[in-house]
């Protein structure tokens, strides 16, 4: 597993240090030793890497790596750029698009949004290869939790997306009257005509940072 280096770091390091980390590192690493497992260990940490504590604005929650090969990349909902776009992200550009105009780009790479400060949040961050859920009840959850409560912590504006049930789960760890929650059902084919669609997450996020002095998203996921 790749270390964190920035300023997530001194926000951790006391997970770091806790037994249920010991035993969650030391799992992990064996999976990697004896299994197919996603993302590339370098990547586990990539939400991090690419979006540091000082410079969130607004976190989506997923909840487990895609399980594919070629796929997962460190950051929730997001695919390498030349991997088919699975569904929910098809979805989510489509209502990306429908809510502020962005065009529907080429490719399902999310690496822009998490420069924009977009802590793109898996709750699980390993799975196994084409076995969904697979590394679920480890730690993980554990560790992402106290990710979470920092975040809720922090004496600033913050969006949290919540789309579907699991990721609802963890509105109890979100306390500070300061952020924004917006919740909807999962863009999944299977429930994104239910309410996800025309759900506007987008433009609600822009227009809670703008009314507290703080720059907007650009949304915008370029062609390649």
């Amino acid at each position: 597993m790749a270390a964190i280096a920035n300023d997530w770091l001194t926000v951790l390091s006391g997970e770091f240090k806790k037994p249920y980390y010991k035993k969650l590192y030391d799992f992990v690493v064996n999976e990697y030793r004896t299994r197919v497992i996603y993302p590339k260990a370098e990547d586990i940490f990539n939400a991090f890497h690419l979006t540091p504590f000082s410079k969130v604005k607004c976190v989506i929650l997923g909840q487990d790596p895609y399980h594919n090969e070629g796929q997962a990349h460190g950051l929730c909902f997001s695919v390498m750029p030349g991997t088919e776009m699975p569904p929910s992200l098809v979805n989510i550009f489509q209502e990306l698009h429908d809510d502020i105009g962005c065009y529907i780009p080429n490719n399902g790479c999310l690496k822009k949004w998490a420069d924009e400060g977009v802590l793109l949040l898996n709750t699980v961050l390993t799975v196994r290869a084409h076995q969904p859920l697979s590394h679920r009840n480890i730690g993980w959850e554990q560790f992402t939790d106290a990710v979470i409560r920092a975040v809720n912590d922090l004496d600033r504006p913050v969006v949290f997306i919540l789309w579907g049930k699991p990721a609802q789960q963890k509105k109890a760890l979100l306390t500070n009257s300061k952020h924004l929650i917006l919740e909807s059902p999962h863009p999944s084919p299977l429930s994104a005509h239910r309410g996800f669609f025309g759900s506007k997450p987008f433009s609600k996020t822009n227009e809670f940072l703008i009314s507290h002095g703080i720059e907007p998203i650009d949304w915008q996921i370029e062609n390649i």
